[in-house]
């Protein structure tokens, strides 16, 4: 695909901007429970290309923690239709009034979200992402242009099919949601210049991933996370819990990028619970890696590198730390984490407000697991990821994180003197 292909799908996509944002609720909203109910509709259609995206996955030698990531099943179809169903339920955030005032010239100046215009969208692996993208950026009436990873092209062409079909039984532009299908990373780097016609680029991926896309790309950038993320248990922790929140944050799906990584635990409650997790952690085919402490208490622990503390694994591999204090924990965890999601088992409120308030981190929890941090489990129906950034928008991104704001202001014939 030459770069004149790509800049028609942006002055289409520009065009279908514009007229998204004349749509009222009741007609987004409409569109998107065709999209929901189209998705169900075409169940068999999509898992047939799904399963030849899972056939060459295995053939490239694709680790099955990651082949999780690919994997679409009638669940999680109708998991994605539940999500865009989701999103048709929420308030719009377009035209909502932030603030007003007049000023003192007489002025009459209010604030209201509107859309961003086009935002292209750039990811690996999931499937479901294409679903999740196209029906926020909707609700929020922008478009989107996709451009997911090689290893999900099968699947992201039907979805995109079904999805774009939906919108045009809708009496609604179709160019709203497009996919570039040629995943060559020529393409890729082509996207990642038209500034022209995309208003922001979302890459969603592994951490080197997204560090390729910000290094290289001319369009301004939402920056969404690796997660290397880390539960603290603290002195005072209750240590079944802990070992329940772990093994959740760990084991459920460790693909992920709110998956836990790393465990930091604090010196008193080590001999006791360390044993405990390593068996449980072994149970379920975890390697468990830890720095010389840990080990000295289970000999059978990996002996960790330097590297293994900044390292997102995505797979069935975590790695342990053993500090001394609090203070300690919350100076390691900031000093390795992506600023993603982290978490504190204690029954101590002190020690809780403390690590909530020193983490850096776009979500930080007191007896939580880090799996909660999406936008699906946050009531946003769905999320296009989760940003990890400071400017504009932070944690899981909903609907009303792809809108901008804009100025209207009213007058009667006033000028400045």
């Amino acid at each position: 695909m030459d770069m004149t292909d790509l800049e028609t799908m942006g002055k289409k996509a520009q065009s279908a901007a514009f007229e998204l944002g004349q749509l009222g609720t009741m007609q987004k909203n409409a569109a998107l429970l065709n999209m929901a109910n189209a998705l169900v509709m075409n169940t068999g259609k999509i898992i047939e290309a799904n399963k030849d995206d899972i056939a060459a996955a295995k053939k490239n030698g694709i680790k099955e923690a990651m082949i999780d990531r690919l994997l679409l099943t009638p669940d999680r179809i109708n998991d994605m239709s539940d999500g865009l169903r989701q999103v048709m339920d929420l308030p719009d955030p377009i035209g909502k009034v932030t603030r007003g005032w007049e000023t003192m010239s007489g002025l009459d100046i209010t604030q209201e979200r509107v859309p961003l215009g086009v935002i292209g969208m750039i990811y690996e692996a999931r499937p479901n992402v294409t679903v999740d993208a196209a029906g926020l950026c909707f609700k929020a009436g922008n478009a989107v242009i996709l451009r997911g990873g090689k290893e999900a092209i099968n699947s992201n062409i039907v979805l995109s099919e079904t999805l774009r079909a939906a919108l045009k039984d809708s009496n609604i532009n179709p160019d709203a949601v497009q996919l570039i299908d040629d995943v060559s990373h020529e393409t890729a780097q082509k996207m990642m210049e038209l500034k022209d016609y995309i208003d922001v680029l979302i890459p969603r991926g592994s951490g080197k991933f997204i560090k390729m896309v910000v290094d290289k790309a001319k369009v301004p950038i939402i920056e969404t996370g690796a997660g290397n993320c880390h539960i603290y248990v603290d002195k005072d922790a209750d240590l079944d819990k802990a070992l329940k929140i772990i093994i959740n944050a760990k084991v459920q799906r460790p693909s992920v990028c709110n998956a836990a990584e790393k465990v930091v635990l604090h010196k008193d409650i080590a001999n006791e619970f360390l044993p405990r997790l390593y068996d449980a952690l072994n149970a379920n085919n975890v390697e468990v890696r830890g720095d010389l402490l840990a080990k000295a208490i289970v000999p059978e622990i990996v002996p960790a590198t330097e590297e293994d503390w900044g390292t997102e694994y995505d797979d069935y591999i975590i790695a342990i730390k053993i500090v001394d204090n609090l203070d300690d924990a919350i100076k390691h965890i900031n000093k390795y984490n992506t600023k993603h999601s982290e978490s504190i088992i204690t029954e101590n409120y002190s020690a809780s407000r403390q690590f909530m308030k020193q983490i850096d981190a776009a979500v930080v929890y007191t007896n939580a697991s880090t799996r909660f941090t999406d936008g699906q489990q946050f009531g946003f129906g769905a999320e296009i990821g989760i940003s990890t950034q400071k400017l504009h928008a932070r944690g899981p991104m909903g609907a009303n994180e792809l809108t901008t704001t804009k100025y209207l202001v009213q007058g009667d014939g006033q000028v400045r003197k």
